[in-house]
């Protein structure tokens, strides 16, 4: 089936290129596009010194408007599956074939969960581990899923997944507000246990004390979102 990866990228320019490295060191021939979202460092230049293929966004639209951006490449190319990965260096791309094969055979979106089972691989902070928890709850009472790792930005969608989210994908909080979304119109969504790592270089852009607004913002969007059963476009 025709695959290709999805790698959303804002300011990853130490970061990206083992990102790549490590894809094809174990899926030779699967399609790469990173979508550069209005970097200000060099990441355009390092993906262009490296011939990778790239969507090059004018501005910064936020990870919403990036991974929309890769759906819709993926859909106007008649892909069959989009593995949307990460290039900061967290995903593992030795997992990617854990997810493909449980996409194939059961359901619609496959996510790569660091909770699903008890150890982590690193350890999150107590105030991210609690927020992950929350999510799950309020999943469960809004889709009647549980899904332990709402945040994850590792995971795998069928076609007519990729339909769908070319056209309808949350802007602003878009991992967590996808599961509900996809929930609420009718996708079949399962998780798998992936181990992941930190992140290479540079930091996440929500530190602790940033987590209990985040927190804030993200319930009230799931909510608009669930009541909306779709979401505009970024």
């Amino acid at each position: 089936m025709k695959s290709i990866v999805i790698i959303p990228a804002y300011n990853e320019k130490d970061n990206i290129i083992k990102t790549i490295e490590d894809i094809k060191l174990h899926h030779d021939g699967l399609d790469i596009i990173v979508i550069n979202d209005g970097s200000s460092d060099e990441t355009k230049k390092v993906l262009e010194q490296n011939k990778i293929d790239y969507i090059d966004l004018p501005i910064n639209l936020g990870i919403g408007g990036a991974v929309q951006t890769g759906f819709k490449y993926a859909f106007e190319n008649d892909y069959d599956i989009a593995i949307q990965f990460d290039g900061d260096g967290q995903h593992k791309a030795s997992e990617i074939n854990k997810l493909v094969k449980k996409l194939k055979k059961e359901t619609d979106v496959v996510i790569g969960s660091r909770f699903l089972t008890k150890e982590e691989n690193f350890r999150s902070t107590f105030m991210r581990r609690k927020g992950i928890w929350i999510f799950k709850i309020v999943n469960y009472l809004l889709i009647r899923q549980v899904i332990t790792d709402n945040t994850s930005g590792f995971r795998a969608y069928n076609k007519r997944a990729i339909e769908f989210l070319s056209k309808h994908y949350p802007c602003d909080y878009p991992e967590p507000e996808a599961v509900v979304l996809l929930g609420k119109n009718g996708f079949r969504i399962m998780e798998i246990s992936v181990e992941m790592q930190e992140r290479g270089f540079g930091r996440s852009s929500i530190r602790n004390w940033r987590i209990p607004y985040y927190m804030f913002k993200v319930l009230l969007a799931i909510f608009m979102v669930a009541v909306r059963r779709r979401e505009n476009n970024c």
